[in-house]
């Protein structure tokens, strides 16, 4: 799914690209670095060529666990709509690498990571006063879930609604004529696309009949949290469990609830939890109002069964998340698909590194060396989330180049790229 979630932590409610985070103090009048001959270029980073087999953590790792995600992201469907083509990756090394995770063992993944992959670590070059950047940051994100009901009533009173009809999204990069390109959705007329109607509009009943209810949840700020992360699982009176995921969105600009509640001095950033905030808002209903309208954006959703409660909703990449193997990247940068190595200690984790895929995106996800990390579901995922705001180093594995092919036939049985590589329309 397209998210729109963004961040939950205090650090990422007033830091939208955190990874502008400092590293150690480092002499602000280095020279620049100037790129390593023939390693790959990515827009604000310099990649530094490394040794799988000496990252710290690496021998510890659990080596099956991420060839489990990469072969499940290699799978997918790929995004929709696709990314940019000028994302780094090369999608035909990265079929290749594919194609030979199918038949690796788990006990050899890690070899197959050192033999397929060549690692650069992430560092961002000093820029005038802004010192060099070793490290990126890191966030957490999970499903939130909720209870709900197919029917309004007493304690099922706020509207999941489906996508409606008059919607029109807007690829990343596309403009549409006549439409501020602050809007990354439009309302269609009959004289083409306006700007759609804001939070507070469509509250109000501005789209009539244009849409539909899916279920309802208890409240408007179970509604809210569902909006923010993009995706959750609702259970029904009955206990069943339903997937409710992102199906578009207004368009409309997004405000932090969390930057909202700082500014105006209602919670400290120290501390701000999503149980805090939520917590804060069903106390003062008539502040929570308010404020959750001063965010004009507004997601719409659709349905689908859980079939697999050990796994999270699709991510942009098309496939469900893995807690604590999926990350969510700058979409606009790297290839879905990739693995990534964090070097640094994180929360529950043993060891000093982590091998992770990127499957995901969100909205404050900006920057080589930034990371938004899925850690599961539920309301102990919630917290880890919450806790999970840290400076981490970044190392991005990249396809080494597909072995060539013997032969004409052996081209005709490669593994089309779309099983890990350019993604279908």
């Amino acid at each position: 799914m397209p998210r729109s979630r963004v961040s939950l932590s205090a650090a990422a409610v007033l830091a939208a690209a955190a990874v502008s985070v400092p590293a150690a103090s480092q002499p602000a009048a280095e020279p620049p670095r100037v790129p390593p001959q023939g390693a790959p270029q990515v827009p604000g980073a310099v990649l530094e060529p490394v040794a799988l087999k000496a990252l710290p953590g690496w021998r510890e790792d659990d080596g099956a666990a991420a060839l489990d995600t990469f072969r499940r992201t290699c799978a997918g469907p790929g995004p929709n709509p696709p990314q940019v083509p000028a994302v780094t990756g090369s999608p035909a090394d990265l079929a290749a690498a594919c194609a030979a995770a199918a038949a690796v063992k788990p006990e050899d993944a890690k070899k197959f990571f050192e033999a397929r992959f060549s690692a650069y670590r992430i560092v961002r070059p000093a820029s005038g006063t802004e010192p060099e950047r070793r490290v990126g940051f890191l966030t957490g994100y999970f499903e939130p879930e909720l209870t709900g009901s197919l029917t309004p009533g007493p304690g099922y009173t706020a509207p999941v609604l489906a996508r409606p009809d008059d919607l029109v999204s807007l690829a990343p990069g596309e403009t549409a004529p006549g439409l501020d390109p602050i809007y990354r959705a439009g309302r269609r007329t009959e004289t083409g696309l306006v700007p759609y109607p804001d939070r507070a509009a469509i509250e109000d009943g501005a789209l009539g009949e244009r849409t539909r209810p899916l279920l309802w949840l208890r409240d408007s700020v179970d509604m809210f949290v569902l909006q923010v992360q993009g995706s959750g699982r609702v259970r029904l009176p009955d206990g069943r469990g339903m997937r409710v995921l992102y199906d578009g969105k207004n368009g409309q600009p997004y405000t932090s609830i969390g930057k909202l509640l700082v500014a105006e001095g209602h919670l400290p950033i120290n501390g701000l939890s999503l149980e805090r905030w939520t917590t804060w808002l069903r106390a003062n209903p008539d502040h929570a109002r308010r404020l959750m309208r001063m965010n004009a954006s507004y997601i719409f959703f659709r349905t689908e069964p859980v079939t697999d409660p050990a796994l999270g909703p699709p991510g942009a990449a098309g496939v469900p998340l893995s807690p604590g193997r999926s990350m969510a990247v700058d979409g606009n940068l790297w290839r879905y698909g990739l693995p990534f190595w964090l070097e640094g200690k994180l929360p529950g984790q043993p060891g000093r590194g982590h091998l992770v895929v990127a499957a995901d995106t969100g909205s404050a996800i900006v920057g080589p060396a930034r990371g938004d990390l899925y850690v599961g579901t539920g309301a102990a995922a919630g917290r880890a989330a919450g806790d999970l705001h840290d400076r981490m180093g970044f190392v991005v594995l990249l396809p080494k180049p597909a072995p060539a092919a013997k032969d004409d036939a052996a081209k005709d049985t490669a593994v089309p790229e779309a099983a890990g590589g350019e993604p279908r329309p």
